[in-house]
């Protein structure tokens, strides 16, 4: 049993192919620039939603998480496995942070993959290093969260260190894995040729990185701070222009990477 907020069908940029991504409640980061507030608390939340109707604002309680079990997900699942196959997608799991909620997450992987279905695991890699190990077996691919290369920096805006982020990611690549890295770009903060240097100067040392995805920073989510009870602590700010994430992609095509913009 596990604790999911969201179940996305028809998805296209958590991984190849039409997936259907499964949101685990509960993240250990604390990212300035989170899109998804209501990842962050393990437990489900009641939270008011304001709602408008002819002109008039209500007021509704909302139940943001949902206990579940493994059977009933691989119910959701198994609905859209025709478009998942044709697609060449599968299921990524997703966050918040999945791992953590391990047991549940492994048994959910171990399921999808016994049902045919490719895996995926969306992490930012905050975890104990035993609970990587003992996934990947069951999983496909890895989204890779790498946010920025500087600790303190690490540590200012995600509330952690990177280095336990950076060595599970060396490992998951030294077993083997297939890994896609994620790299949000936000203006200001980590966009600095230093910090894109010194990622492509790490990540050059990795095996099996299938592609790097740079996802440039928006204020969706912004709105939702105040109904968690949470204080948005992103300065105002420009978003990347088309200009700027050109830029940094030649930066990684040049040292040999497949670079997608957006997810």
């Amino acid at each position: 049993m596990g604790v999911i907020f969201d179940i996305k069908h028809f998805a296209v940029h958590d991984g190849p192919g039409i997936r259907t991504t499964v949101f685990l409640k509960g993240c250990p980061l604390s990212c300035w620039w989170c899109h998804n507030p209501e990842s962050i608390s393990p437990e489900p939340q009641k939270v008011i939603r304001k709602v408008k109707l002819n002109g008039r604002v209500y007021e509704e309680e909302e139940v943001v998480g949902k206990e579940m079990d493994v059977m009933e997900v691989m119910g959701q699942l198994r609905r859209e496995r025709v478009v998942m196959e044709e697609s060449g997608g599968g299921v990524t799991f997703s966050g918040g942070e999945p791992l953590m909620q391990p047991a549940f997450l492994r048994e959910l992987l171990k399921a999808s993959k016994e049902e045919g279905f490719h895996t995926a695991v969306d992490t930012s890699g905050f975890a104990p290093k035993k609970q990587l190990e003992q996934i990947i077996p069951f999983t496909g691919l890895f989204l890779f969260d790498v946010k920025m290369m500087d600790d303190s920096l690490h540590k200012k805006y995600t509330g952690v260190s990177n280095r336990k982020i950076l060595e599970n990611l060396k490992f998951i690549s030294d077993k083997g894995s297939a890994i896609q890295i994620r790299i949000p770009l936000l203006k200001g903060i980590n966009d600095s040729e230093k910090n894109i240097a010194d990622s492509i100067s790490f990540l050059k040392g990795l095996k099996n990185i299938k592609q790097i995805d740079l996802l440039p920073y928006h204020f969706i989510g912004r709105n939702k701070y105040e109904r968690f009870g949470l204080i948005y602590r992103m300065p105002a700010q420009e978003e990347m222009t088309a200009g700027e994430m050109e830029n940094v992609t030649h930066f990684f095509e040049n040292a040999g990477f497949k670079v997608k913009i957006g997810g």
